[in-house]
């Protein structure tokens, strides 16, 4: 595929000013994520047996279209074409997740030869087009097994999970320093235990809150177990999705919403892993539920293992209210309303709000209520409705939009301080967007679902050269 199309010019800063991405040091890391279910395909071959993914995708009215990851991106299968469209995009790192039930079918037991050696492969491949490998052990796909024997919000969940990293680091930790143990906690255990909208679809905000706590704990158990058995260097962290919160007014109701919304966010997930203790609100906001966390003696003391890195995932930020339309401040259960409110800005195709500002407001707060944590952005994008011309290409103008909006917002959180290595936009390529099917499309590159053909969108180009003006070369 043809990645040196015409140069892309920059969109322009706001008011004419200069682009804040110039502020960007040439040491800034640049790369694309992707996740093992929504790209991969071959659910069946080498030994690896159902997800929660695959179990989910076949209930009925489950998934926009009736769609599945069956064949997703055949990446499994395209993987050197895949590897060699990055290296021409000039990106330096790539972060990929990989499939716990073809690593370790059913979740149990040694090794699966085969489905390690995909990762082995890929690893191989990427280090020899000089592109930094980047694994993230946890993206979502839980072997059926697991689940069967009740999943996250149950214990033994996060000793498994920590014995299933070890056998990946066992293999690639020789060639791999990056590694990222879950990504996105909160959905997990919201959109999959509480809301049902997400694999395994149960909805049970109890169980969602032990699973909170079970993530994290395994979380915590993994890093120690890759620190242990680490003889280079390493860089261990978590990937965290956060948005920035704010009251819809300055009614009581409205700020004490906002208040729960950042505490079940945000603070339940980065006080116990940097400080080692619970938000005491948020526990006692439980407690009014009837609800307890799990913890055991030592637990957080796990989960607060040091870590080295934060990735941040941010696609929006959110307005709440105390109340919903009628003005009741209790649902039916006699639970506090927490309402998000539409604030009339534009939005994507997932009906996210742009808010890049709320982006800089995230990364600034960070860095000031969990200092001493390095951050990369280890997820930003945007889903748009593509209009492909007859050669497949996509000017996407709104994505590059979305992109330069984001990355300037970035660059200013550094300039106010924030400690930022390095940027990944999602996503590479069109894919399997979980409870949407193949509706939306995040890729810089599209994918003809037919075919499999990729072509680089005009965001790509602009990507690409982006990278180049920050390293000091020319576009």
């Amino acid at each position: 595929m043809d990645t040196t199309a015409p140069t892309i010019d920059p969109a322009p800063a706001a008011g004419g000013q200069p682009d804040p991405i110039a502020t960007l040091p040439p040491s800034f890391r640049w790369g694309v994520a992707t996740s093992s279910y929504q790209i991969e395909g071959a659910v069946a071959e080498d030994g690896r047996t159902p997800s929660i993914w695959d179990t989910f995708c076949r209930v009925p009215g489950a998934i926009d279209n009736g769609d599945n990851g069956d064949v997703a991106c055949d990446h499994y299968h395209r993987m050197p074409a895949d590897v060699a469209l990055m290296r021409d995009l000039g990106l330096d790192t790539y972060r990929f997740s990989v499939a716990w039930p073809r690593v370790q079918p059913g979740g149990r037991g040694p090794v699966n030869p085969a489905g390690i050696g995909f990762y082995d492969r890929l690893t191989d491949e990427l280090l020899a087009q000089g592109i930094d490998p980047w694994v993230t052990l946890y993206h979502w796909d839980l072997p059926q097994e697991l689940e069967d024997a009740g999943g996250w919000p149950e214990r033994d969940t996060a000793y498994r999970f920590a014995d299933y990293a070890s056998l990946v680091y066992d293999k690639l930790g020789d060639r791999i320093t990056a590694w990222t143990t879950l990504n996105e906690p909160w959905c997990s255990a919201m959109l999959g235990y509480a809301y049902g909208r997400h694999a395994p679809g149960r909805q049970n905000f109890a169980d969602a809150m032990r699973a909170v706590h079970h993530l994290l704990l395994g979380h915590g158990l993994a890093t120690q177990r890759l620190r242990a058995a680490a003889t280079n260097p390493i860089e261990l962290g978590i990937t965290l999705n956060m948005s920035s919160h704010s009251p819809a007014t300055d009614s009581p109701a409205d700020l004490d919403a906002t208040r729960r919304a950042d505490g079940l966010g945000t603070r339940i997930y980065l006080d116990p892993l940097v400080h080692g203790r619970y938000p005491t609100d948020v526990v006692a906001d439980l407690a009014a539920r009837g609800i307890e966390l799990p913890v055991q003696d030592g637990d957080l003391e796990i989960i607060s293992t040091p870590i080295d890195v934060l990735g941040v995932n941010y696609y929006f930020s959110t307005a709440h209210s105390g109340v919903d339309e009628q003005g009741r401040d209790r649902d039916e259960d006699g639970n506090p309303i927490e309402r998000v409110v539409p604030t009339g800005r534009p939005q994507t195709a997932m009906e996210w709000e742009i808010v890049p500002e709320g982006f800089t407001k995230l990364l600034v707060r960070l860095s000031r209520d969990y200092p001493g944590l390095p951050m990369w952005i280890t997820e930003n994008g945007s889903a748009f409705v593509d209009h492909p011309d007859e050669n497949g290409f996509v000017r996407d103008d709104d994505r590059v939009a979305y992109f330069q909006s984001h990355i300037a917002a970035v660059a200013e959180a550094r300039q106010q301080g924030a400690d930022i290595r390095g940027y990944f936009a999602w996503s590479l390529l069109d894919n399997f967007e979980w409870a949407y099917g193949y509706d939306k499309r995040f890729g810089i590159v599209r994918v003809d679902y037919d075919t499999q053909a990729r072509t680089p969108k005009q965001s790509a180009l602009w990507y690409r050269d982006t990278i180049r003006r920050v390293r000091g070369g020319q576009a």
